[in-house]
């Protein structure tokens, strides 16, 4: 991968790319590139490969998927940040589920936004966390809401709870394993315990019980 060397850093905004689908990762780049404004110092397929260069690379912003071979994007934040403290991360997802959302804010990146977004939105997204800002996908800002409208009083646990939502999102149990990275037998066990928790006997009763008490 070659750096642009002969750019004026002081006049762009550096940006990094952790991607691993190719396609995509390639399209930001070029997307990027073709405005004046930003600098591509860096693109790579992985966390690993990525905090190899990262010191020389010295982003302003980087544009992290949160679904990676290896380390996660949302786990790696801290690494990234030991070595870059004043960057901004923004993690590039299809998930919105509340568990992911909040360890990434927690974790300390300063955006979280889906990949369906507007790529022009996601350029005004990159511009505005440069300055200090943070930003989030009007669905991922959905998600927050509901978090802090919930009944504290839950008698779920905040697994159960996440895969409920997942549930009344209309996801499947593999798909609910998948996104959640668990077994599909401990989806089952947990829709069990929910079920019983809510003294429910299907699907739909338990998305009404929990919507009517407010514990998703």
């Amino acid at each position: 991968m070659e750096t642009k060397s002969e750019y004026n850093l002081t006049e762009l905004l550096n940006i990094c790319i952790i991607e691993d689908d190719e396609i995509i990762r390639m399209g930001y780049v070029s997307l990027l590139e073709a405005d004046q404004r930003f600098f591509i110092s860096g693109h790579y397929a992985s966390v690993e490969e990525a905090l190899l260069h990262l010191q020389e690379n010295q982003a302003e912003v980087i544009l992290l998927d949160i679904q990676l071979p290896g380390v996660r994007g949302v786990d790696a934040i801290p690494s990234i940040k030991k070595i870059l403290p004043k960057a901004q991360i923004i993690i590039l997802t299809v998930h919105e589920t509340g568990e992911l959302i909040f360890t990434s804010l927690k974790n300390g990146a300063a955006g979280y936004v889906t990949k369906n977004t507007p790529f022009e939105k996601i350029k005004e997204h990159i511009l505005e966390v440069a300055k200090g800002g943070g930003v989030m996908s009007s669905g991922i800002a959905m998600q927050v809401m509901k978090h802090f409208q919930k009944n504290l009083n839950s008698p779920l646990s905040k697994r159960e709870t996440e895969i409920l939502e997942c549930i009344a999102e209309g996801k499947s149990r593999s798909k609910i394993a998948l996104q959640l990275y668990i077994d599909l037998e401990t989806v089952k066990s947990h829709i069990k315990n929910i079920y019983h928790k809510l003294d429910v006997n299907s699907r739909d009763e338990a998305i009404k019980a929990a919507r009517d008490g407010k514990y998703i």
